[in-house]
């Protein structure tokens, strides 16, 4: 079940982390400037990973990923509505042409149900929000440090939701799976940390959208899932879209 993956996921970021920076830092490796951002950072994490898993349960990989990078996009309204910068009209022209893509994927009567696509939209917005945190934390945290308090919360929520859910993996096959799943997702996470610390959002973001090249092959490699004509123009639409927001 997603509670399942998302257990293990957390388990294998908290575990593999603290193992690392424990030899190094010691006690000191908890300390952080705000325990307030860091707990709201990892409930958004781990409530997006959920809902993220959920997903995936029921739309193919592609169009599930070219939907989540609406993820820029959205965050160029919360930077105009909620921290009070200035947005240009060709910036908000690309946030139309993206949510215009978006509703090619997830049409309906194409292959993506309506109304897992909006619960792919509600993703979007939870991790706008979480990148949104994430920038504003590394002006001041350190980028492991983040990731060791995102690991531990996250495991903390989904072992509550685990308990009733729970299923002992029945082959070296699903251990193996379940182990790379954590390991890819921790990884992923602590590197997107420290680019969000390196550089700026709007040379960081153009390369999300190479995710959906990936996924389009993983899926039809995997799953023999290649999207129709509609759905691959949304997607495209929102990466053309994307890009040309995070370069302006």
């Amino acid at each position: 079940s997603p509670v399942m993956v998302l257990w293990f996921r957390y388990a294998v970021q908290a575990l593999g982390t603290t193992l690392v920076l424990a030899p190094v830092r010691g006690r000191a490796m908890w300390r952080t400037h705000s325990l307030r951002w860091q707990l709201l950072r990892g409930l958004l994490m781990v409530s997006c990973s959920l809902l993220a898993f959920y997903c995936l349960q029921r739309m193919p990989v592609a169009e599930f990923t070219a939907t989540v990078m609406l993820t820029p996009l959205v965050l160029t309204a919360l930077a105009r509505f909620v921290m009070k910068e200035q947005v240009s009209a060709l910036r908000w022209l690309m946030v139309v042409g993206g949510l215009i893509g978006a509703m090619l994927v997830i049409r309906p009567g194409g292959q993506v149900d309506s109304s897992v696509g909006w619960m792919a939209l509600t993703v979007v917005l939870t991790y706008a929000v979480f990148q949104a945190v994430t920038s504003h934390m590394t002006r001041t945290e350190d980028p492991a440090v983040m990731q060791l308090y995102t690991g531990w919360v996250g495991w903390a929520v989904s072992t509550l939701l685990v308990l009733n859910a729970w299923v002992t993996p029945q082959s070296a096959q699903e251990w193996a799976l379940l182990l790379l799943v954590g390991l890819a997702a921790t990884l992923g996470q602590y590197l997107l940390i420290v680019a969000f610390s390196k550089a700026p959002a709007s040379v960081v973001s153009p390369f999300l959208y190479t995710a959906v090249g990936f996924s389009t092959l993983m899926g039809w490699w995997l799953f023999d899932h290649i999207p129709d004509a509609q759905a691959l123009t949304g997607m495209g639409l929102v990466v053309l879209c994307g890009v040309v927001s995070a370069r302006i």
